[in-house]
Formats: C-alpha cells, structure tokens, sequence
C-alpha cells in the first residue's frame, strides 16, 4: 500500500530524511520508532504532502505521490488541488487534537463529510454516530471539545478521520499529549482499526506503544532507517548497537523515551 525510495529532505542546511526507504504491505501497522529529532513526523508529513521532499518518491496504492506524468513522459508536481483531493484519502491524527472548539462531536465527525466531501447531512449523520460508537463515544455526541478528556478528544479525532474513508491512516504520536492513565483507552481503538485491515503508519518514541500496535517496526536514527522488522524481534534482540543503546536509555528512563536529539 505504501512504498518509499530513497526519500530525502532537507530544511536549510539540515538534511533531516537522508535516503530513506520501507514498504508498508496492505492492512498492516508499521511504527516508525525513535527518538525525538530523528526525522519521523517529518516522513509522516511526507506522506500527506504536509512536506514537500527534495528527492525520492513515494507511491501509495501503487500510485505515485506528489507528481504526475506528462503525455511527453516528463513529471509534474501536483498543484494544490490535486495534493488536496489525495489528502482526502490520507487520514492524520496529531499529537494535538485539533477539534474544532465551536463544534459538538458529532459536528466534528460530520463536518468532512459534508464539507469536503459534499455528502448530504442527513447521510453523514449515521455514519458519523456509528464511527463514535465505534471509538467508544456515541453517548458524548453533543458534547463540546472542552468538555471531554484528553484521551476522549484524541478518540474524536481519530473517529473524523476515519469519516473520510481513508486508505491509509496516519498517527503522529498521538499518546505524548495524553496522561498515562488515558493512554489505553487511545491504543484500543488502535488495536481495533488494526483488527479492521486498515493500512496504518504510527510515529512514536514509546517502546510500549510499538509493541502493542506494530506488525513491522522501522528504527529511525539521524533520519536514516537503522533497522526494521517485526516487534517481537528488533525490540527484542536488536542486531544494531544504536537500537540496543536507545531500548537500554528507554527502560532507564522508565519506560518513556524523552531524550532530545
């Protein structure tokens, strides 16, 4: 579903992606794990042309990202329209919620819907009241942002999400903002959509979260992948000194990677 080749990028005289490739097969999980600095969220933004990356490329659904090809058999880069319409098949959450303030959980789910994707209201709705009973959260419908906890508000926003109907998902460390006793309820809804067949890419420093989500896990250093495979290897007999250094600084630390780059 998704593939990536030799992707670089660079902000200034920073190279923070540098060559960096993995594949992503269909109705699988992968976490892009690392610490903080490492180039993840950057890749992730990649993937939804939140970035625009210097070289490289990416295809997903076995189409490319970002460009097209002329009839002379040249490239072009997408213009804002064509990279807003594949945005409709990318879902994002943040580590911040981003709900709408003004709005109730249930006009959050729909607004998507109804407003990008021009479908009739009283469509929308259903299907929104069954994406919250889904998430856990069809009895908070009319309730307000500010009124919900934080690990309710980040299961909103995975549920407006999922209301586009995405091919594939991705989450941007979307249990850092969260206190450790709300952390749970967010990992079994992605347990869930990951039971569903949804194609998903996490981005994470936590370990835990790695091995409760992940079927494939990418190691990312200095924005290179350091070394990649199923979780209950790599997490588990490392073959690279650099993932036995940061799983060695992780359980130090008690379990929460939170060291700089």
């Amino acid at each position: 579903m998704i593939s990536v080749r030799n992707l670089s990028k660079s902000f200034g005289p920073n190279r923070v992606l540098k060559d960096l490739s993995f594949d992503v097969p269909q109705g699988r999980t992968a976490v892009l794990l690392g610490r903080s600095g490492s180039g993840k969220s950057t890749m992730l933004r990649c993937l939804n042309l939140l970035e625009h990356w210097d070289g490289g490329e990416i295809e997903i659904g076995g189409a490319p990202l970002g460009r097209s090809r002329k009839p002379d058999g040249q490239w072009r880069p997408w213009n804002s329209r064509e990279e807003a319409e594949a945005r409709q098949r990318i879902g994002m959450v943040f580590q911040q919620f981003n709900l709408f303030p003004h709005m109730t959980v249930l006009q959050n789910v729909m607004c998507g819907p109804v407003r990008i994707l021009g479908e009739d209201a009283a469509k929308a709705r259903p299907a929104a009241l069954a994406l919250l009973e889904q998430v856990g959260l069809a009895a908070k419908q009319d309730a307000y942002p500010a009124f919900l906890s934080g690990g309710q508000q980040q299961r909103v926003a995975i549920a407006r999400a999922l209301a586009m109907r995405p091919q594939v998902l991705l989450l941007d460390e979307i249990t850092s903002a969260l206190d450790p006793e709300l952390v749970g309820e967010v990992l079994e809804v992605v347990r869930d959509l990951k039971r569903s067949g949804l194609t998903m890419v996490c981005v994470t420093h936590e370990i835990h979260f790695a091995q409760d989500v992940a079927d494939h896990v990418i190691f990312m250093e200095d924005g290179q992948v350091v070394e990649e495979g199923p979780p209950d290897t790599i997490l588990v007999e490392p073959a690279t000194e650099r993932l036995r250094k940061f799983l060695t600084r992780f359980h130090a630390r008690g379990g929460r990677e939170k060291a700089a780059a």
